[in-house]
């Protein structure tokens, strides 16, 4: 008996942010419209632009001034993403009305396997994604686009070079149509294909991902290791995982990390970023009931052309979510690898995580005075607010905590 062949697609929203922004305002359907970050806090660059703005050569991630000298007419709104998170939430409860089989992969990204399921709505896996897009427009004014394939590496690249291209925005690509409908593309346009890679496959005369599809296995793993294989089997369309609602359930690390409004180049400055990182991880450790026995800290330099900075972790003797625990590890980390140049961003995680009701009791420090401070301060901030109680670090002219109080992901609600 043959087995049946899956039907997975991968639901991607197009101009996410924009397209929510546009949605909200009737009078901005016809304009070119851009969300960015706020100019005076140096994060001035496009998160989203709309059709209309891409026409004008506008493009995401570039700089707002750049882009107003494009399409001097363009509006500009700031960031909302609390209004996106629901949005996004009630696009997944949309796909999960045509099946129990949804995997958010990013806010404005969703795999969803229709396999068992797609008789109850449709004949043939286009219409459905029909019924899908128009569901979701008649709900939310996004405009989806569905790239279908056997597995979702197929569904991928379907909807990154084919649907999206398509006025439509749908289409279905089978695995043997790979070498007409994908692989005379650039090697740079694959999914996981960075500009450093791309000049590495250069080098090996691999130019299109048909290049890449054809070279023997042997070699490229011989070069990467795993890393080799997971490219050519990408540039195959061979993908086994399934499509699962659990993706995002199980936690490898907790972190957080800010871009600062300035370059700080003193040290007392950026051991407040620092401590007011850290009290929020280990807040947030504490909050889901885990403990980390790696504080790692990354560093970012104020100059990308000639980037310094420097990424180091620590592994500790017993497991903490300690806010003073982990500060003390990740300044020590700090301060042992700074090279003295400006910092623009830093970032601290905690990893190798275990649950946090049982750990080491200790007779000769003060570990349970600290817990009861944290708890102490964890629980006024869930009654009151993240700012209802602050260090006095935090309200320095280096302090963050305020700021980063009312934003999400690092823009504003």
């Amino acid at each position: 008996m043959l087995k049946k062949q899956r039907i997975v697609m991968l639901i991607d929203m197009q101009s996410f942010y924009a397209s929510v922004e546009k949605a909200k305002v009737p009078s901005y359907e016809d304009k070119p419209l851009v969300v960015a970050g706020d100019p005076s806090r140096r994060s001035g660059i496009i998160l989203a632009a709309c059709p209309l703005a891409k026409k004008k050569g506008v493009t995401t991630a570039e700089p707002l001034w750049q882009a107003l000298q494009k399409c001097p007419e363009l509006i500009i709104v700031k960031p909302h993403m609390q209004e996106y998170i629901e949005v996004s939430t009630l696009i997944m409860k949309i796909m999960e009305s045509f099946t129990d089989l949804v995997e958010s992969y990013s806010i404005d990204e969703m795999f969803s396997d229709h396999t068992s399921s797609m008789h109850l709505f449709a004949d043939n896996p286009i219409d459905l994604a029909r019924q899908i897009q128009n569901k979701i427009y008649s709900e939310t004014g996004i405009f989806a686009r569905a790239g279908i394939g056997e597995n979702k590496v197929i569904a991928k690249l379907c909807c990154d070079m084919i649907a999206k291209k398509m006025p439509e925005g749908i289409f279905h690509l089978q695995k043997s149509e790979l070498h007409k409908y994908i692989w005379d593309k650039p090697v740079r346009d694959m999914w996981g294909i960075g500009s450093k890679m791309q000049q590495h496959l250069w080098k090996m005369g691999i130019r299109s991902i048909g290049d890449l599809a054809t070279t023997p296995l042997d070699k490229l793993r011989s070069k990467w290791g795993v890393n080799g294989e997971v490219i050519w089997r990408v540039a195959n369309g061979i993908d086994d995982s399934p499509v699962t609602v659990t993706t995002h359930n199980v936690q490898k690390d907790i972190g957080n990390g800010m871009t600062l409004p300035r370059d700080y180049t003193q040290a007392w400055e950026i051991e407040a970023v620092i401590l007011d990182i850290c009290t929020e991880v280990s807040r947030r450790s504490r909050k889901k009931g885990l403990m980390g026995s790696v504080v790692s800290i990354s560093v970012s330099g104020a100059d990308f052309d000639r980037p310094t900075g420097f990424h180091r972790q620590m592994k500790l003797e017993d497991p903490t979510n300690i806010t003073r625990e982990v500060y003390e590890v990740a300044k020590k980390l700090f301060h042992t690898h700074w090279d003295r140049q400006p910092v623009r961003r830093v970032a601290i995680s905690l990893s190798e995580l275990s649950g946090a009701d049982s750990y080491q009791l200790t007779l000769f420090d003060d570990k349970e005075h600290q817990r009861a401070i944290d708890k102490v301060m964890d629980d006024i901030k869930d009654r009151f607010g993240d700012i209802s109680i602050l260090r006095a670090s935090s309200i320095t002219s280096a302090g963050q905590a305020v700021d980063r109080a009312a934003k999400i992901g690092g823009h504003y609600r």
